[in-house]
Order: C-alpha cells, then sequence, then structure tokens
C-alpha cells in the first residue's frame, strides 16, 4: 500500500524553525521526485520545494529561497523540508507528494504549521 505521512508540523513564533519530515512506504522513493506543497486558508496549494530522484537538484519557490531547504535519504524512505526563518506567511498545511513520469502521483494528508506569537 502506498503511502506518505508528513510529521513535524506545530505552533512555532516568528523567527523560529521546524523541520518537517515525509516516511513514505509500498513504492521505491528512489525512483520519484519528490515535493512540499502548502496551502493556506483561502488560498490555492502551491509549490514550496522540489529535489529530484536522486538529490542532485533542488527548486524553491521564491518565497522560500534560502530559509528553507529540502533534503531526501533513500535509504530511510525519507524526505525532509527544513523551515528557518519561519513568519506568519508560511502559516499552512503542508503536503509531500511523489511523482515520478506524470503517470504515478501520491500525496500525504499534510502536517499544519502555524507562525504565531
Amino acid at each position: 500500500q502506498v503511502q506518505l505521512v508528513e510529521s513535524g508540523g506545530g505552533l512555532v513564533q516568528p523567527g523560529g524553525s521546524l523541520r518537517l519530515s515525509c516516511a513514505a512506504s509500498g513504492f521505491a522513493l528512489s525512483s520519484y521526485a519528490m515535493t512540499w506543497y502548502r496551502q493556506a486558508p483561502g488560498k490555492e496549494r502551491e509549490l514550496v520545494a522540489t529535489i529530484t530522484n536522486r538529490g542532485g537538484i533542488t527548486y524553491y519557490a521564491d518565497s522560500v529561497e534560502g530559509r528553507f531547504t529540502i533534503s531526501r535519504d533513500n535509504f530511510k524512505n525519507m524526505v525532509y523540508l527544513q523551515m528557518n526563518s519561519l513568519n506568519p506567511e508560511d502559516t499552512a498545511v503542508y503536503y509531500c507528494n511523489a511523482k515520478r513520469d506524470s503517470k504515478y502521483d501520491y500525496w500525504g494528508q499534510g502536517t499544519q504549521v502555524t507562525v504565531s506569537s
């Protein structure tokens, strides 16, 4: 059974940090590009960061460039999003996505991140 499970969300003060984790099971993570998305209330889901299947290439949205870092450990079937210098605009539900060949497209259930004082 294919499954992506996000964790690590929570409430953090502005300027703080969080590390999100995405645990993958039921498929070969090393064959998939992995992406973190987020969706804030009343807004469309947006791409935050993506990493190629071997981890050689990463891409970040302008709004998080320099503050967030995406990484992966294919041996542990894990993907991470290190988030630093968080601000209230980062408040959203964060989702983990696995995609391959534009055919296989899996989503996690999301983890809430709230940045507030």
